[in-house]
């Protein structure tokens, strides 16, 4: 079977660019621990997912990137629990529904068909004692029970092949695979479906150089083809300006700035999201000496008053212990209507709400 003969998503009205979303995460809040004293790993987190978009979501590791997408799939572990919030997906016909709402049954349906997850450790997702085909064609057949297992496993080949794998492979059991390949499988698995929203928890971590370009680059041509939506998680945030739309920084379980991905790169709005960028070596141009960003990340448990990058951040000063930021848009002029960021340089209101005097932005960010 050729992977000419992969149903395909064809082009559709509202599909790919044209700004309709297809999953809306409003307001999701998650606690870890079921006692009087939990700790709020995740609060009030929005975002929104549009058709054919990739959107990246970086940060430090315990920023709560994948805690976010668990959340969103109720798929955390416990003790993870949804306070609050709502998970809107929106199907190719239009039917909306809230994924934290529905039942058991409507929940077991909607996953990878709808929705998709590649896993961070290939190796921790597949059964090692089964062949690779046979695991594809299983999750083939467990949602298309008329489906003949001859011909869940000739699709379980042909999406091997469209992954660059040979369907010969299909037999081979996971150890006999590299790395690499593994995650390939895990894709080919993840859109064997046809689901509209693919997301990838740092799928290319545990890989070399070579081998991540090799998967993002097939992930962007994968998307190109088949028309879903991708959430990128990842710390590495020089990736995903070459592979995102949008991006999206998290700190300390809250978003603290989202705007396109070149704008992120070249005019970063928020303090942390500007050390991030200054922690890996640039792209082109003249070489500069990395900063990194000193201290380390508060304890999620003890969060300190105001904005929780204060200890941190070498533009703080009084407000910032007093005043929580909100994510709301920059108010920069030139900035795009969409663009959000989580700085009491940019929220005046607040500042001069709670009795403080605004500060400027500082030269370093304005001249941007």
């Amino acid at each position: 079977m050729s992977t000419s003969a992969i149903p395909r998503t064809a082009p559709r009205e509202g599909d790919a660019r044209t700004g309709e979303p297809v999953l809306e995460i409003r307001n999701l809040s998650v606690d870890y621990g079921y006692g009087s004293d939990p700790t709020h790993v995740l609060r009030q987190a929005s975002l929104t997912l549009h058709r054919g978009e990739v959107l990246g979501l970086a940060g430090e590791s315990g920023c709560g990137k994948s805690t976010l997408a668990y959340g969103a799939t109720r798929l955390l572990p416990p003790p993870g629990l949804v306070t609050g919030g709502q998970v809107w997906f929106t199907d190719r016909d239009g039917t909306r529904s809230d994924i934290l709402a529905l039942d058991d049954a409507a929940l077991r349906a909607s996953r990878w068909r709808d929705m998709a997850i590649v896993f961070q450790g290939a190796m921790n997702s597949l059964n090692p004692v089964f062949r690779i085909g046979r695991q594809i064609a299983d999750g083939i057949l467990a949602h298309s029970p008329g489906m003949r297992r001859a011909d869940a496993t000739e699709r379980a080949a042909a999406m091997l092949e469209m992954v660059g794998i040979s369907p010969d492979r299909r037999r081979d059991f996971p150890h006999q695979l590299s790395g690499g390949m593994r995650q390939r499988v895990m894709i080919a698995m993840a859109l064997s479906l046809d689901p509209q929203v693919l997301i990838m928890d740092e799928p290319t971590t545990a890989l070399d150089v070579v081998m991540q370009r090799q998967i993002v680059e097939q992930i962007a041509e994968l998307r190109e083809r088949l028309g879903f939506a991708v959430i990128f998680i990842t710390h590495d945030v020089s990736l995903l300006i070459e592979i995102a739309d949008r991006i999206a920084i998290m700190y300390a379980g809250e978003i603290v700035e989202e705007a396109a991905a070149q704008d992120v790169y070249r005019r970063p709005r928020h303090p942390y999201t500007d050390a991030l960028l200054h922690s890996f070596p640039p792209l082109r141009g003249p070489r500069r000496e990395l900063g990194g960003i000193p201290g380390s990340p508060p304890d999620l448990a003890r969060l300190p008053t105001g904005c929780p990058f204060r200890a941190r951040c070498a533009f703080a000063y009084d407000a910032c212990a007093h005043v929580v930021p909100e994510l709301a848009e920059t108010g920069v002029p030139g900035d795009a209507p969409f663009r959000r960021v989580a700085c009491l340089r940019h929220d005046t209101r607040s500042v001069v709400e709670a009795g403080f005097d605004p500060q400027p932005l500082p030269e370093e960010l304005a001249r941007r």
